[in-house]
């Protein structure tokens, strides 16, 4: 269940930070909540995971370098933000480093 749990945080983190970034600022007020609610669920899902059991340095790790990732590749979608070839390698050793983290914790439990 650790495992669900992350993945929300990982979601809900990203859409909090996409919603940061639609409110330019906050000058467009309704952007507001969902930064507020999508950050407060991404916590809530993110002390779960860690009550479930997952250490903090796996659950950390995997949640901040997936959200990097997703929000870089989401942000170019969204928002035409710049993804060059030299970020694409980025996010491929960020995935790389995710697996690695993943396998050592196996390897240690």
């Amino acid at each position: 269940m650790s495992w669900i749990y992350l993945i929300g945080a990982i979601l809900f983190e990203v859409a909090g930070t996409l919603s940061m970034r639609a409110s330019d600022g906050f000058r467009r007020k309704v952007w507001i909540l969902p930064v507020l609610a999508s950050y407060l669920i991404a916590f809530s899902l993110l002390s779960l995971t860690l009550a479930e059991g997952l250490s903090v340095g796996v659950a950390y790790g995997i949640w901040s370098a997936c959200g990097v990732a997703l929000t870089a590749i989401v942000a170019n979608y969204l928002f035409k933000d710049p993804l060059t070839k030299l970020m694409g390698l980025g996010i491929v050793l960020i995935v790389g480093g995710v697996l690695l983290i993943k396998l050592g914790a196996q390897q240690a439990g």
